[in-house]
């Protein structure tokens, strides 16, 4: 059992880093306050190969692990989380769908320009009446000859007003539940596909997320992602993988808002000495601390078996729930470690603060997945 990263993976974590602290920090509150979605920021990540950093170097990926894309999502989040999501939902979800169900023309096709960060992707699985449910799902497509017609509308997609390409969901087999959904990969322009309200959120402001909206959209056969029919068993294994990026999504912003708590605390002072030598501090330090470290051993478990080829859904579900309800902790006390200072907007934390919530939501709610990991625990019997 081997804890240690290895010299690549400790160089990758300092490039990313670097370029986090160095590019995207000094822009990151002025992103969130304008709700602008970063793109210049997101196509340099590009170049670094951040947005097709576990796809084949034939598709123009970096050819990395899941270790290594836990690290760079982690170092990402630790300054912004608004590029981490980017990077993750661009990642796992889109890009990984056409990967994984695609056929060789539609990755051939769609990859390149996704792995080098020329193009955006987004993935609409949510609903106005389908969240948590989404085999609910009310978007139709119906055959007409060799094209399907799209009607419906989705909520909540990240990417969903600047994305250049969409995976989107919906019922093709009314008499079939779930197991009618199928899976359409439609690209920016596609008559009778738009993007509808983009949502004004309390967190996470620089990434985009709005509906996306098909009526009477009209699509060649060939933009079928993936079997008839098998588009939401296909979702749930993307998210097995979509819920280790949101755990490593969670670990970083937490990680940025303890270093900046515990640098804080030797520096704030109060009847007459640094708030760190008091107790109460101390304490908070040390389980913010201690709960990082186990929220990092959970996610980078799920990532290690993910590249052994290993089934992760009770992983990737642990490491999600775990992660994601560590990083409000941390960043809530944090928070009140900053004390008054923490409230205002001229110190990171109460960004943090913000922007961690979602990772309780996002890729299934922390009931979910409490759901999820005791269905898989009962079928182990």
């Amino acid at each position: 059992m081997d804890f240690a990263f290895t010299q690549d993976q400790e160089l990758l974590r300092r490039t990313v880093r670097e370029f986090a602290e160095q590019e995207i920090a000094p822009t990151v509150m002025r992103y969130d306050e304008s709700q602008e979605y970063p793109r210049a920021i997101v196509t340099r990540a590009g170049e670094l190969g951040l947005m097709g950093v576990i796809f084949p170097e034939r598709y123009g990926g970096a050819g990395l692990s899941y270790i290594e894309y836990v690290i760079a999502v982690e170092e990402l989040s630790r300054v912004d989380g608004s590029v981490g999501i980017s990077v993750a939902a661009h990642n796992s979800l889109c890009t990984n769908h056409i990967y994984e169900f695609g056929s060789e023309e539609q990755r051939t096709r769609y990859l390149p320009k996704l792995t080098s960060g020329e193009w955006i992707g987004a993935w609409s699985l949510t609903e106005p009446t389908a969240g948590s449910d989404a085999g609910g799902t009310r978007t139709v497509a119906r055959r007409d000859g060799s094209h399907w017609v799209l009607n419906g509308s989705k909520t909540f997609t990240t990417h969903g007003s600047v994305g250049d390409v969409c995976v989107v969901f919906a019922v093709t087999d009314t008499e079939k539940d779930k197991h009618g959904i199928s899976a359409f990969v439609i690209e920016r322009g596609t008559p009778g596909f738009r993007p509808g309200k983009k949502e004004n959120k309390m967190g996470l402001r620089a990434s985009d997320t709005s509906e996306v909206i098909m009526e009477d959209c009209r699509l060649p056969a060939e933009q079928l992602l993936g079997a008839p029919g098998a588009g939401f068993v296909d979702a749930m294994k993307i998210l097995d993988g979509g819920r280790i990026s949101i755990a490593a999504l969670a670990l970083g912003m937490a990680r940025g808002a303890y270093d900046a708590a515990l640098k804080y605390s030797t520096q704030r002072r109060q009847f007459g000495r640094s708030i760190s030598g008091f107790q109460a501090i101390q304490f908070m330090l040390a389980d913010m601390a201690t709960e990082l470290d186990a929220a990092a051993l959970l996610t980078y478990r799920a990532a290690w078996m993910k590249d052994q080829g290993a089934k992760t859904t009770a992983e990737s579900s642990m490491a999600k729930l775990f992660a994601s309800e560590v990083g409000v902790r941390v960043c809530d006390r944090a928070l009140q470690v900053f004390g008054g200072y923490g409230y205002v907007k001229d110190f990171p934390v109460e960004k943090y603060y913000r922007d961690v919530k979602l990772c309780t939501i996002g890729e299934g709610t922390s009931e979910i997945q409490r759901l999820v990991i005791a269905r898989e625990l009962l079928a182990r019997l």
